[in-house]
């Protein structure tokens, strides 16, 4: 079974499937590239848009529209399945047929509800090049093929989570405003503010992961939270994208969470920003199909064989290892897999029962339980 299903995802080259993929991604990328040209003020967000250099993108975009257009003739041309090859045309006539990259941008209004499509466009395709190419240098599971079963499910969950990123924010800062306005101290905020940016730094990841530890083993213990959070560990194959498979509502509640401390304590700005970078790229980085072995300092950080013990199915792991930065965490409490000289045998979910699927993920946990 494990052989055909690396026969049927793998990519090699020469046949046409990997330029036709690659194809495919930047051209529908340069399509919703045009159509937030089209809406900034509804599709871009707003601490984004404020750095982006307009003439860059519209170069970036040309290029991309070229290649991708390229690529797709190529598909097919030379493959006898021709399907990517015109999907990526499709989204090339819609994008030019559109503005392509000449759409003028006008003013806008800053205070409008807005899908963070930017924000997909970005990570995904920084997603792609980066973990792509680290899973493909350190695997740890070097048969396991990037289009593995069950990928268009969590792509669908990466593209809803990313777009939604306004609407989330939106709810958890009026949350966190409302709810604890009135714990805030200028005395706090201000040691916070006089601390050097380390130890900033290194205080608001420990205060989230501390929070986010305890929400965590809240999923797990707690039977209506665990139908929430069992989609997320439903993923029976761990890789970059696999991190991204989340019921909306974990997500929400998750986010009103861990920005409270945050919001209370009076972090900066620019510490926040940086926090937010690590937390993106260490929650990809730990899900994703990667062996790196930095002896002790597993023990002090959270890396992918740590993480994967938390995702694995085996007896051993079960409710364990919630910290998502700092594995000192579950070692001081007591709940981390003692032995992490090997990598766990199974993923997902014991009984392996939540469907496949976005959609049918997303409504789960509404399901009446058997």
């Amino acid at each position: 079974m494990l052989n055909k299903l690396v026969k049927e995802g793998e990519l090699r080259l020469g046949e046409g499937r990997i330029s036709g993929y690659i194809a495919c991604l930047l051209s529908f990328l340069s399509l919703l590239g045009v159509l937030a040209f089209h809406f900034p003020e509804y599709l871009t967000t707003p601490e984004l848009r404020q750095n982006y250099s307009v003439s860059l993108l519209r170069q970036i975009m040309f290029f991309a529209l070229v290649i991708s257009g390229s690529l797709g003739l190529l598909n097919f041309v030379r493959n006898k399945n021709k399907r990517l090859g015109m999907l990526a045309w499709l989204f090339v006539i819609i994008a030019i047929a559109l503005g392509g990259h000449k759409v003028e941008v006008g003013d806008f209004d800053d205070n409008t509800p807005y899908l963070g499509l930017d924000w997909f466009i970005l990570d995904l395709l920084g997603s792609t090049l980066i973990f792509i190419f680290i899973e493909k240098l350190l695997p740890h599971k070097s048969q396991q093929v990037i289009l593995r079963p069950e990928w268009q499910g969590d792509l669908n969950h990466f593209f809803v989570n990313h777009l939604a990123v306004g609407f989330v924010l939106l709810v958890a800062n009026r949350f966190v405003h409302e709810a604890f306005g009135w714990a805030i101290s200028t005395d706090i905020q201000g040691f916070i503010s006089s601390l050097p940016f380390v130890l900033q730094l290194f205080s608001i990841i420990l205060v989230a992961d501390l929070v986010q530890y305890m929400a965590h083993r809240a999923y797990h213990e707690v039977p209506f939270l665990w139908r929430f959070h069992a989609v997320h560990h439903s993923a029976k194959h761990m890789d970059w994208l696999a991190g991204s498979r989340q019921h909306i509502l974990e997500l929400i509640i998750t986010r009103c969470l861990v920005l409270t401390p945050i919001f209370v304590l009076g972090f900066p700005e620019e510490v926040i920003g940086l926090y937010v970078i690590i937390v993106g790229l260490q929650a990809v980085f730990n899900h994703a199909n990667v062996q790196i072995n930095l002896g002790w300092l597993r023990y002090i950080i959270v890396l992918p064989q740590f993480h994967h013990w938390h995702h694995s199915s085996d007896s051993a792991a079960i409710d364990r290892n919630y910290a998502a930065h700092f594995s000192f965490i579950d070692y001081l409490l007591g709940t981390a897999v003692r032995d992490q000289k090997e990598w766990p045998d199974e993923y997902g979910v014991v009984g392996d029962y939540i469907p496949e699927g976005m959609l049918k993920q997303q409504a789960f946990p509404f399901k009446k339980s058997r």
